[in-house]
Formats: C-alpha cells, sequence, structure tokens
C-alpha cells in the first residue's frame, strides 16, 4: 500500500538520480519513491523542475498548504489514467439538469445519512441527542424533492447546522465549545480542527481520483467553474462525518489536542505544529482503519472505501449502474 507523505519542516525537495530526498534542519531524509502516493506540504520548502519531472515519472502528486493549514494548491501530474469519454460523460450529466441533480442529491444524502450515523453512534453511548437527530431527519426528508442546486444546498446547511450543534454535547469540554461555523479565519479551537480535517480530506479525495479515469475539474454539487477541482469537494461530503468529524471527536475527547496546541496571531487561530502532526497520525489511523464491505464480502479500509465510491460514479456514468453513495453502518 502506497504511503502518504507528510513535511512540517522547511527545506528542500531534491531529486538525485532515481531517487527523492528532504533536506532540512536535521538533515536529509528519503523518500521511498515506489511506495509514496503523495506528498503534503505544510512547511516553507523548495524545489526545482527536475524533482517535479521525476514525480510526474512515478505519478506522485503534491499538495500545497499554506502556514494556516488551508490547502493552497496542487501539483497533479500529467493523468495518467484520463479518459476524454469519461470527460465527456462527466459534461454531459453536468449540462443535464435531471442528471446533476440526481447525483448532488446523492452526495448530500450520502452526508446527511452518515451524519445521522455520527449522532446515533453517540446517542447509543448516553449522548442526548435525540431532539437533533430528529431535526435533521425531518430535514433530510426533504432532500429528493429540491429541484436546484441551491435549494439542495440550503437544506444541507441547515443539517449542517443543527449537526455542529451536537458538538458540545458529544464533546462535553468547556475549551472546545463550538458556538457557530466560522471558516477563514475559524474563530475557536473546533472550528480550526474542522478547517484543517477538512482539507485533508479534500487532497486524500482528490489524490484518489488521480487513480481513476475521471476528471477532478467536472464536479456536479460544487459548481464547475474557475475553481480548480470540484469533484473532490463532491466527494469528500459523503466522507467528512465518518473519517473528519469522527477524528476530531477522537483527538479532543482523549486529550492527543488541548487548547495549548493552538496560538493566536493577526490572521485567527492557528494549529501549532504538534497539533498537526498529532491530527495527522490520527487521520492516516483512521484512512487505515479497515470495515466489513457488505458488497464485497471482504474488509477494506477507509481510505479503499473512497476509491469504490469513485468506482461507483464511473459506473453510473457510463450507464451501467445507478449511483447510491456509501453509508456507513456500524
Amino acid at each position: 500500500m502506497k504511503k502518504t507523505i507528510y513535511i512540517f519542516s522547511d527545506g528542500e525537495l531534491k531529486r538525485k538520480d532515481n531517487t527523492l530526498f528532504f533536506e532540512g534542519e536535521n538533515g536529509r531524509k528519503f523518500i521511498p519513491v515506489e511506495n509514496t502516493a503523495e506528498i503534503m506540504v505544510f512547511g516553507e520548502v523548495n524545489l526545482n523542475k527536475r524533482f517535479l519531472e521525476f514525480l510526474t515519472q512515478s505519478e506522485i502528486i503534491l499538495h500545497f498548504f499554506n502556514y494556516h493549514g488551508y490547502y493552497v494548491g496542487s501539483y497533479y501530474p500529467r493523468e495518467h489514467l484520463n479518459s476524454g469519454y469519461m470527460t465527456l460523460k462527466q459534461a454531459e450529466h453536468y449540462n443535464d439538469n435531471n442528471k446533476r441533480i440526481y447525483l448532488a442529491q446523492k452526495f448530500i444524502e450520502g452526508a446527511y445519512k452518515n451524519i445521522r450515523q455520527v449522532l446515533k453512534y453517540y446517542e447509543n453511548r448516553g449522548k442526548d441527542l435525540g431532539d437533533i437527530i430528529y431535526c435533521i431527519e425531518k430535514l433530510g426528508e426533504s432532500i429528493n424533492s429540491t429541484s436546484t442546486i441551491n435549494e439542495l444546498m440550503a437544506v444541507e446547511g441547515n443539517i449542517r447546522e443543527y449537526y455542529y450543534k451536537s458538538f458540545d454535547e458529544i464533546l462535553q469540554n468547556p475549551d472546545f465549545k463550538f458556538d457557530f461555523r466560522t471558516k477563514r479565519p475559524p474563530q475557536n479551537f473546533l472550528n480550526t480542527l474542522i478547517s484543517f480535517g477538512n482539507s485533508l480530506m479534500y487532497t486524500t479525495t482528490l489524490s484518489e481520483i488521480y487513480k481513476t479515469h475521471l476528471d477532478p475539474r467536472i464536479g456536479f454539487l460544487h459548481s464547475t467553474n474557475f475553481r480548480r477541482f470540484s469533484l473532490n469537494l463532491d466527494v469528500s461530503e459523503i466522507f467528512k462525518p465518518i473519517i473528519i468529524d469522527r477524528t476530531i471527536f477522537n483527538l479532543v475527547s482523549r486529550k492527543m489536542i488541548i487548547k495549548d496546541d493552538f496560538e493566536d496571531n493577526a490572521e485567527g487561530l492557528l494549529l501549532k505544529e504538534k497539533g498537526k502532526k498529532a491530527f495527522v497520525q490520527e487521520f492516516e489511523n483512521k484512512l487505515a482503519t479497515t470495515i466489513k464491505h457488505r458488497s464485497l464480502s471482504s474488509n477494506v479500509s477507509y481510505r479503499r472505501l473512497i476509491r469504490l465510491e469513485l468506482y461507483k460514479l464511473e459506473k453510473h456514468l457510463m450507464e451501467e449502474q445507478e449511483y447510491q453513495p456509501f453509508i456507513a453502518q456500524w
């Protein structure tokens, strides 16, 4: 299984013959090319064209994050699997309102049902979430009656608003009060963790799209416009509740991240390097966790589930099998 390399230090990424290495203040660290799928760069890193040429040859994606841990862009090597046929199929489903709204509704249905699963998981462990679950279920009933993307996004926004109200009950930690969702800059610790986690989710999904015939520029829920990528945002909606939010709950409840892992600067709250590393470790543990897959009758990791979701989408676009989103069963 190929791995993700995370770089938090400042330094240089270099190529030497058929190897890659990172050189920073702690010396030189080699990157195993044959075992690396992607490199996530959080530090200030220099590189050159020879390095990028070797990444292309090795089909390794490079993702960049800024000082605050927000995703800023990717070096996405020449698509080795891209298919003109699949791109046309994606465009066809995007331009046909009925076909587009179907897929958009399915992404939101997956997000909603996985949100409900998270809430039921904690309700079964004694958390008082009955009223929130009821309100979310009532909203969920209206997903399939929406006729425009804006209408659908409004329903999704209302579901998330109720969902975020559950965080304080789940965590019961005065240092991590939610209040309300804020993004750039996030106004409290939980919002900082959500923004950081979502960035990781979007880039991980983008890396999985690279291994399929799909074009990441054509999404269905998120408009295909001047944004570089949108399909990864669509598919990530399904997995954010069960991967990112569960990761955050584990980190906070087990005190693997505490209030001292944040700093406040002029641009808002920032997760320090120690906190980022703790988050990344827990995120990778979650992606590697395996569950029993209903239709495959075997165990698959959460990372593999993302790829399987993309394969299902391909089959739908080719009109081989109607797309249904992954719903957690635990």
